[in-house]
């Protein structure tokens, strides 16, 4: 069975055993069907804010992760700009030509600072919820956190695009 058909399943369900559905569909589809999934979720007007899912994802996150996430904001942002975030947090955690946030580093923001990150990067650079989203489709436990709604429409959107293929 492919991705669209088991796709095709999931969506005729209801969204009470959302992350089970969620599960079995990641199982069959490749990094990026999970990312243009999960980028649908964030920018969609029937789930929370895209900060606020970050930030909700980043709390649930390792050091390694929040690093990681943290680390793909930068990349698309640049350094500079990414700084001036957030009040400045990143910047004042980032030493001079450092490009990169550390795992402990990383340790060191709240999911509010987080989500307020994202929030302003978003702001500065639509494209950022798809490098985020891609980042996030590398460890799809951290998807299942943003509850049934968003994986619904994750789910949807796979949907969508699997069939087209």
């Amino acid at each position: 069975m492919g991705l669209f058909d088991v796709l095709q399943q999931i969506t005729q369900l209801t969204g009470a055993n959302a992350d089970q559905h969620f599960d079995q569909a990641a199982t069959h589809a490749s990094q990026d069907q999970l990312g243009a999934g999960l980028a649908a979720a964030l920018r969609s007007d029937q789930t929370p804010p895209f900060g606020q899912m970050v930030g909700q994802m980043f709390g649930n996150s390792s050091p390694e992760q929040r690093a990681g996430m943290l680390n793909q904001v930068l990349a698309t942002l640049g350094p500079a700009a990414a700084s001036a975030l957030a009040g400045g947090v990143l910047g004042r955690l980032l030493q001079p030509g450092q490009t990169q946030l550390t795992p402990d580093q990383a340790s060191q923001i709240s999911a509010s600072q987080a989500s307020e990150i994202a929030a302003h990067a978003q702001q500065q650079h639509p494209g950022v919820v798809d490098a985020v989203s891609g980042f996030y489709a590398q460890h799809a436990g951290l998807i299942k956190t943003l509850g049934g709604a968003a994986l619904m429409i994750a789910l949807a959107k796979m949907k969508e695009n699997a069939s087209r293929i």
